[in-house]
């Protein structure tokens, strides 16, 4: 994705000229395969487009490696992997959205980034329970907006406990 078309993402929603311009309630709404997914704006510090990925031996499958941004070591996770989706090759509208997890910067992979939108709180509601499953602890709710839902990502469960200390240690030496 080039500068131009992330200059494009803009908030598309009615309602927005009639609230103050904050990040609350503010979406980046990214695509994996022909599903929607978002995450707040307020833990995105910015979007770049594919880059060289240096693999970390031992691993889980979805922590692709790192790369060296600006000088930061990045650890990336290919959301996809995440997920359990059908692995797809890299292309040119493949990106990587920085976040910024408990003051840990991580790349999330995804297909594609679509648009910045506001969603009203009435429009959210909590995810569905379906017992205890873990794949339960990634949504943290869902968005209804006209005819469309969009699941939104509780991003700080992107990682188990112990997915987190082994990175933190692998960036440590890193860094």
């Amino acid at each position: 994705m080039n500068s131009s078309e992330l200059d494009s993402l803009t908030d598309d929603n009615e309602d927005f000229a009639y609230e103050e311009d904050t990040i609350e309630n503010r979406f980046l709404i990214f695509s994996l395969a022909d599903r929607s997914y978002g995450i707040e704006i307020k833990n995105i510090t910015e979007i770049v487009g594919m880059q060289t990925i240096t693999e970390i031996p031992d691993m889980p499958s979805f922590i692709k490696g790192v790369i060296n941004l600006r000088g930061k070591v990045i650890a990336l996770i290919d959301v996809r992997d995440r997920f359990r989706m059908a692995n797809i090759s890299y292309d040119e509208k493949t990106c990587i959205i920085i976040l910024n997890i408990q003051n840990q910067l991580i790349g999330l992979i995804v297909d594609t980034v679509k648009e910045v939108i506001r969603i009203n709180t009435q429009n959210i509601e909590e995810a569905p329970k379906f017992g205890e499953s873990e794949n339960n602890r990634f949504v943290q709710s869902i968005a209804k907006i006209n005819e469309d839902v969009k699941v939104l990502l509780n991003i700080e469960n992107l990682l188990k406990d112990e997915d987190k200390h082994t990175l933190d240690q692998t960036l440590a030496i890193k860094n």
